[in-house]
């Protein structure tokens, strides 16, 4: 497949980028050869090959979902270096 430079134009025109002639060449020519590649790579025979999504074999290995005793609220916020009542005192971020 040959990318033309009218071709370059209108993708350059969709992107809202302005390019020099020599751009449009030099991007034509560069397309061109990554269109020939994939080409290249649709002629591989992948007949005997299995689709995958990953190249290795993964799983998920999920831990079963158990309730656990966790401290109380007032234990959590007596380690804080700074407290308003409940709840953890920080410095503002966000302006």
């Amino acid at each position: 497949m040959k990318i033309s430079v009218k071709e370059v134009e209108y993708a350059a025109q969709l992107a809202k980028l302005s390019l020099t002639e020599e751009e449009k060449r030099k991007y034509a020519e560069q397309l061109d050869k990554i269109l020939g590649y994939m080409e290249q790579l649709d002629r591989a025979d992948v007949s005997g090959v299995r689709p995958l999504s990953h190249a290795a074999d993964l799983k998920n290995v999920f831990r079963e979902d158990v309730s656990m005793p966790s401290e109380s609220a007032d234990e959590i916020i007596k380690n804080a270096p700074d407290k308003e009542g409940r709840f953890f005192k920080v410095k503002k971020v966000i302006e």
